[in-house]
C-alpha cells in the first residue's frame, strides 16, 4: 500500500542515502524531506530526485512547531521518520546547548504532530555513543539493547535524552514508535569534518592527516547502504515499541582506517599527524546486533575492505561535491535553487 514518508534531516549524509535508498525501492512511495539546511545538510545532494513527482523538499527546523505542524496538517504522513539531528561530538563539546534544543526538543515536537495526526509509525534514528564505550582490552564484550545507558559527550547525552523520551511517548500516549542505534556510518555524501572523508579529501591535498591522541580508539563501521536497509526493515516489520541495534561487524583503530586510506590513495603515511586527544574520548564502541538480525533478518552486507574502497571511489568521482562544501560554496545551492520561487 503506498505511504508517505517524512524524513527529517534528508538532506545530510543519511538521510539522503535513505532517501534515494526509499525512492528507488518503493517509486509509489511519496518521500517529503524536512531539513533546515545546517551546516551539515546540502540541498546538492538531492539534486538527482528533486524534481521526482513523488519527493518535496520543505527547508524547516523541527523545533519550529508551527512549520512541522502545518507540514503535518498538508501531508498526513503515515510514517515519519527522524534523522535530524546535531551529530559532531566536537561541536557538541564547544557548544552543547544547540544538541539539547535540536536533538531533544525537536524530537518531542514532532512526536507532539505525529500524536495529532495519527502516524502508523515514528521513528527514531539514534546511535551507539548512548551506550557508552567499551574497554579495549575486552574483545568479547558488545552493546546488545540491554546495555546501560552511560554517555560520554553533550551530543551522546542529548542522543539518549531524546530515546528515552521517544520510549515514555510510547508508553504515555501510545504513540507507535520504533529505535535503531547504529554503530559509525561512511559512504557517499559523508559530510568532509568526519574522519573517514576528512582524511580523504586532506591526504588528495597532500595536507596533514591529523588523528586523535595514538589512533587506538575502535569503531565498528557499518556502510550507509546497509544502515538504509536495516531501518526500512524496522518500518515494514520492527515491533512496536522496540529499540534496535544495527552494526557492521567491521571493527577498526582509527590509525589503521588512516593508513588504508593512505595505501589506497598511495599517499605517505608520513602526512599522518598525532594531535591532542578529543575529551572523554570513548575508547571503543561494538554492536551485537543479533536481534535485528534474528527477528528481521537483517544483517550487514559490506566489508569494511570492500566499503572504504567504494566510498574513496565516490570521493574522487565527486570532487565537486566536497570541494564546494570545504569552500563553502554549498550554502548558495538553496538560493540557487528555491530563491526566485
Amino acid at each position: 500500500m503506498p505511504k508517505t514518508i517524512i524524513v527529517t534531516g534528508g538532506a545530510g549524509f543519511i538521510g539522503s542515502n535513505f532517501v534515494f535508498h526509499m525512492l528507488d525501492k518503493y517509486p509509489d512511495y511519496r518521500i517529503v524531506c524536512l531539513d533546515k539546511l545546517t551546516y551539515a545538510g546540502n540541498l546538492s545532494t538531492l539534486e538527482s530526485v528533486l524534481n521526482k513527482p513523488n519527493f518535496r523538499f520543505v527547508k524547516a527546523d523541527i523545533c519550529d512547531r508551527e512549520a512541522v505542524f502545518a507540514l503535518f496538517e498538508e501531508e498526513r504522513p503515515d510514517v515519519v521518520v527522524n534523522f535530524a539531528a546535531e551529530s559532531h561530538v566536537d561541536r557538541s563539546i564547544e557548544d552543547p546547548g544547540i544538541f539539547l534544543k535540536t536533538n531533544i526538543l525537536g524530537t518531542q515536537t514532532l512526536m507532539d504532530a505525529s500524536r495529532k495526526f495519527g502516524v502508523e509509525r515514528y521513528h527514531q534514528v539514534s546511535t551507539d555513543e548512548v551506550y557508552g564505550d567499551l574497554p579495549l582490552d575486552r574483545p568479547d564484550l558488545f552493546f546488545t539493547e540491554e546495555t546501560p545507558i552511560h554517555t560520554s559527550s553533550p551530543y551522546s547525552s542529548s542522543k539518549a535524552g531524546a530515546d528515552l523520551l521517544v520510549l515514555a511517548y510510547y508508553r504515555t500516549f501510545g504513540l507507535p514508535v520504533t529505535i535503531s542505534r547504529c554503530s559509525n556510518n561512511y559512504g557517499p555524501y559523508h559530510f568532509p569534518e568526519k574522519l573517514i572523508p576528512l582524511m580523504i579529501a586532506n591526504a588528495l591535498a597532500d595536507k596533514p592527516l591529523p588523528v586523535y591522541g595514538k589512533g587506538e580508539n575502535v569503531r565498528d563501521w557499518l556502510y550507509v547502504e546497509d544502515h538504509c536497509k536495516a531501518i526500512d526493515a524496522i518500518l515494514h516489520k520492527g515491533r512496536v515499541g522496540e529499540v534496535y541495534n544495527v552494526g557492521g561487524h567491521n571493527e577498526m583503530a582509527n590509525i589503521d582506517i588512516v593508513k588504508i586510506i593512505c595505501r589506497e590513495l598511495g599517499k605517505p603515511e608520513s602526512l599522518i599527524t598525532f594531535v591532542t586527544d578529543r575529551k572523554g574520548h570513548d575508547l571503543r564502541y561494538a554492536i551485537d546486533p543479533t536481534k535485528i538480525r534474528d527477528e528481521l533478518g537483517w544483517q550487514p552486507e559490506t566489508k569494511f575492505a570492500d566499503g572504504v574502497k567504494k566510498t574513496i571511489r565516490w570521493y574522487l568521482d565527486n570532487e565537486a561535491w566536497w570541494k564546494a562544501i570545504i569552500a563553502g560554496e554549498y550554502r548558495d545551492y538553496y538560493e540557487k535553487m528555491y530563491g526566485d520561487r
